[in-house]
């Protein structure tokens, strides 16, 4: 009985490395089955993942994202804000507020920019009547306030006049283009009201230079 036992317990343990190797196979099978091929490179994988290059920014707002995203630096961002600078003042249409831009508001701008405008004094006059304010003569700042309201006044007048020169000549010159006398007529006062430096885009023409 003893040998019988040994003989069974010899063949079971002869058997179990034969199954575990047949388990075995099949793994190692499965694990190199799927491979197929070699591991891409970091190269070739980054290079996949790039895909296409990306068209051109249209507006400033995706060139500002796009500059965030890919991490360029500080004087690559302050030389393309630059140069974005540059071209809207040069009045690029491209570059402009969306306010600013097309032909009718570029015809807009030039005929306020022919034109010497009261109004041009309206900053200098807010700020002269700040400081007489915060003189403690009474005198002074009645002066200032009477002179500040007949400016004011004269201001508006010439505001009415100038936007409705600025409409009646923009519908002559771009009969099919729908204007709104309001819209054309504020856009002017705005323009009108600024100093003559620090408009924007720039003035193509100087004052008294005649527009067609």
């Amino acid at each position: 009985m003893r040998f019988l036992r040994r003989n069974s317990d010899d063949t079971a343990t002869a058997e179990a490395p034969e199954s575990g190797a047949e388990l075995a196979e099949p793994l190692d099978r499965a694990r190199t089955a799927g491979k197929g091929k070699a591991t891409p490179k970091r190269r070739e994988a980054q290079g996949r993942r790039s895909g296409p290059v990306p068209p051109p920014p249209k507006t400033q707002r995706e060139a500002f994202k796009r500059m965030r995203g890919n991490k360029v630096s500080k004087e690559e961002r302050r030389a393309a804000a630059t140069e974005r600078r540059q071209r809207m003042m040069a009045g690029e249409d491209k570059y402009l507020l969306p306010r600013d831009r097309g032909p009718v508001k570029a015809y807009i701008r030039d005929l306020v920019d022919s034109r010497r405008n009261l109004m041009g004094l309206f900053m200098p006059l807010a700020v002269l009547v700040f400081v007489a304010l915060l003189t403690p003569s009474l005198a002074v700042q009645r002066y200032a306030t009477l002179a500040t309201t007949f400016m004011l006044i004269a201001m508006v007048i010439e505001g009415i006049v100038l936007g409705r020169l600025v409409t009646r000549r923009v519908r002559a010159k771009f009969p099919t283009e729908p204007i709104k006398g309001l819209s054309i007529g504020w856009y002017s006062f705005i323009r009108a009201s600024q100093i003559r430096k620090l408009r924007v885009p720039k003035p193509r023409v100087g004052p008294g230079d005649a527009i067609k």
